[in-house]
């Protein structure tokens, strides 16, 4: 592939998911060997008149040559037209470039509760912005995602696991978010928006995991006995991970009780009544 010479890319040095894609453009030749930088080590060396917090927000590609610097999904484009031309009308026909940088600015804007980044006395000055509208939607769609998964999911747990409607498990996940955000805004109300997107990020991650045996069932024709120990073990994954998560955002142990709580409530309703 051509290499894009004399370019920097700036990335957020906090997010695994930046580190991954940055370091692909390197090692498949898109940027030349020095062409990342983590923006944390000082964008000003790099060019002085970036906008830092825009940089922040939307990966910057820097032009060392003249100082041109291009944000967000543009970067990326600029990048992959340069290693493989054929996209180019592709990457400048408007609606796809519109609706690439919505979907760029839905993972950009919740990287943070996608995969958090232990918040310290040392960490940098310059932090992702927070968009309410972006966290709302992260929110729904992993409510959407999660209730669907889990729909699907309950039928191979039957009879162990009674049946319910078509939308239970939309109802448990929903009462969920409101649950906790209710016992989240009174216990810490400047964690609320980060909080409940780190939980939705968990159920989200979960229900994906419980796409496997789903596959498997096509071809797999096993006992509910299976799917309810499968599904035990990812709960016993998504407590552990919620521990990870509450401790990184300094919640202590109020939230991880009470979303424990909330879970065997649910089950016991759901067996006995």
């Amino acid at each position: 592939m051509k290499t894009l010479e004399n370019h920097m890319i700036l990335f957020d040095g906090e997010c695994p998911m930046c580190k991954a894609y940055t370091n692909a453009f390197v090692k498949t030749g898109m940027l030349g060997a020095g062409g990342r930088a983590a923006y944390q080590n000082g964008m000003d060396g790099v060019c002085p008149l970036i906008d830092k917090q825009r940089a922040v927000n939307e990966i910057a590609l820097v032009n060392m040559e003249n100082g041109e610097v291009t944000y967000g999904v543009k970067s990326i484009f600029k990048i992959l037209t340069n290693a493989c031309p054929v996209f180019a009308p592709l990457f400048a026909f408007n609606p796809f470039v519109w609706l690439t940088s919505k979907v760029y600015a839905f993972i950009s804007y919740n990287r943070r509760v996608i995969i958090p980044a232990p918040v310290g006395s040392d960490s940098f000055a310059y932090q992702p912005t927070f968009k309410k509208n972006y966290r709302v939607a992260y929110l729904l769609f992993t409510w959407f995602f999660t209730g669907l998964i889990l729909t699907s999911y309950t039928r191979l747990l039957a009879p162990a696991i009674p049946l319910g409607g078509a939308y239970r498990e939309y109802m448990i996940c929903g009462g969920q978010i409101i649950y906790q955000g209710i016992i989240v805004r009174i216990y810490q109300k400047r964690s609320f928006w980060s909080y409940l997107g780190n939980m939705m990020t968990i159920s989200f991650a979960a229900s994906l995991l419980l796409l496997i045996p789903l596959i498997l069932d096509h071809w797999f024709h096993m006992q509910p006995l299976f799917f309810i120990f499968y599904f035990i073990a990812i709960a016993g994954l998504m407590f552990l991970e919620h521990i990870r998560r509450t401790k990184l955002l300094n919640l202590g142990w109020t939230m991880t009780i009470t979303w424990a709580l909330y879970r065997m409530i649910l089950l016991g309703v759901i067996l006995f009544l």
